[in-house]
Parts: structure tokens; sequence; C-alpha cells
């Protein structure tokens, strides 16, 4: 029948049409995704993916999953600080001349220590057993947190995550091993600020709490390149960025050390000083962990 014959006809070239248009729209769509992502790689962000790359890195966790692995994560943390504050709470005489008469030795004249309450010495040795255990069980505890933040990143990111559990544990003790060996310079300004009108006795609780939560204060201050580390490697900040903000960062950097440090001027400045150099390092290691923002676009 020629009527039905240009009927077929003439409905070909409108499928042959419709499927180009669709080409042409997916084509359009991929295209607007390739320069989205070429805009964030410019920028130095991370690339968006793709609907069919949700699932790229395995099925996704629940919130009741995050729940049961954060609770998994302190358990095993908590276990690893009881381990290894069982033998500092045995040697808690020896630790307490480390940790509390070495930073008095510059001191002139040399402070008392003295306790105010029977059941004062007790919580001392409590105390020291439990920071001493975070201390020793910080390789631990760091690469626990990193395996928990681990599910949440690319296949790529997750190649970090060794590196920053060791870099982390390695700046944590080395900020504590800074603000040790700065202590008896602070001690000695402090004691001779009044010398001669004002005798100075320590009670231990205090002293012992002010000597911890520097300590521990510095420890997590130089985790900062490590953090800028992988921030970087995921795109969330770039040098550029961080050059940018710098004096922003300089005024952050004092209002935490004035947060975080006892309440006197000298403290705060012995922390801020460091930080703000840790922070200029942190700008080169930003640079060298992020190729991507070096040329302002993706490699």
């Amino acid at each position: 029948m020629p009527g039905a014959s240009q009927k077929v006809t003439n409905s070909r070239p409108d499928g042959n049409n419709a499927v180009n248009n669709d080409g042409a729209d997916t084509a359009g769509g991929n295209t607007a995704n390739d320069a989205i992502n070429n805009d964030d790689a410019c920028r130095g962000g991370r690339p968006r993916p793709l609907a069919s790359d949700n699932n790229a890195d395995g099925p996704k966790m629940s919130i009741i999953g995050h729940i049961e692995e954060l609770r998994r994560t302190l358990i095993r943390c908590i276990c690893a600080v009881i381990i290894c504050a069982i033998p500092c709470g045995i040697y808690w005489t020896r630790i307490f001349e480390w940790i509390a008469i070495y930073p008095l030795r510059l001191s002139d004249p040399s402070p008392r220590i003295i306790y105010t309450a029977p059941a004062e010495t007790v919580m001392l040795s409590f105390k020291i057993a439990l920071t001493c255990g975070i201390v020793i069980a910080s390789p631990v505890i760091f690469q626990q947190i990193w395996s928990f933040v681990s599910p949440g990143l690319y296949k790529k990111e997750k190649l970090v995550i060794l590196p920053a559990a060791i870099a982390s544990t390695f700046c944590f003790l080395l900020g504590i091993t800074f603000c040790y060996f700065m202590l008896p310079m602070l001690l000695q300004f402090l004691t001779a600020f009044a010398s001669g009108q004002i005798a100075p006795f320590y009670r231990i609780d205090e002293y012992l709490s002010f000597l911890i939560n520097l300590s521990l204060a510095f420890g997590l201050a130089f985790e900062l390149p490590v953090v800028v580390f992988v921030l970087s490697k995921m795109r969330v900040i770039n040098h550029r960025f961080m050059i940018k903000y710098f004096r922003h960062a300089i005024v952050l950097i004092f209002i935490l050390a004035a947060v975080i440090t006892p309440p006197d001027v000298l403290s705060q400045i012995l922390l801020a000083t460091p930080l703000v150099g840790l922070y200029a390092v942190s700008i080169l290691i930003s640079y060298l962990a992020n190729p991507a923002a070096r040329g302002g676009v993706e490699q």
C-alpha cells in the first residue's frame, strides 16, 4: 500500500532525529560535567564525582553503621590506653621525677611542691598513669582515627592513611618533646617574676595539670602539617588558599593559643610562635601534596 509505505518512510527521519537529539543531549551533559570538574580542578578543589562513581569504593555505610564503627574505634583506643597506663601506674614515682622535677631545674628560688589533701597523691598517680598511657598509645590512637575516616575517602586518598598515621604520631611526640625542653625556661621566668617577695609553693595537682595541659596542647598543635597534607591530597585546600588567608590564620593561631594554654601571655606566645612557623611549612607541604593546583589544571 503506497500510503503505508510513505508513512513508514516519513517516520524514519523523525526517529533518527530523535536519536541524534538524545545523543546531542548526552554529549552536552558530558561536556557540562567535564566543564564543572575542570573548573573545580582549576581552583584546586576536589572534582565532583559522577552519578556512576557513587559506589566506586564499595557500598555506602548507614548512620547506624557509622555509630557502630565509632563505638568499636573508641573501645580499641581505650583498651590501648589502659594497657599502656598499667606499667606507668606501677612506676609513677619515677615518671613523676622526670616530668615534674626536671622542668624546675632552672628555677631560682626553687619552688616547693606540696599537696593539701590526703588523697591527692593517689589521684596524682592515676593522672600520671592516664597521661603517659595516652602518649605511649598515641600510634594506635592515630591509626584508629585515620582508619575511621578512611571509608569516606576515594581509593587514591586512602593511600595516605598509613603515612598520615605515622606522621601524626611523630608530630604529636615532637610537640610534647619541644614543650618538655621549653618548660624549664618558662618556669624560670615565672618563678623569677616575683623573686624575693613571694615564696613559690606549687600545689601538685595544679602544677601537674599545668604541665599536662601545656604538653598536650603543643602535641596537638604540631599536627597542623599532617592535617594540611591530608586536606591538600583531598583537594579541599591548596597553597594559594593558605597564602591568601595567611593574616587571618595568624589571628586564629593567637586566639587558639590563648584558649588552650594557661592564662598567661608568655605561654600563649611560646605556643603561637612555632604554630606560625608550622603554618609556613604547611604552605610548602600543600604545594608539594597537590600537583594539580600548581598549574591550575588537573594533571
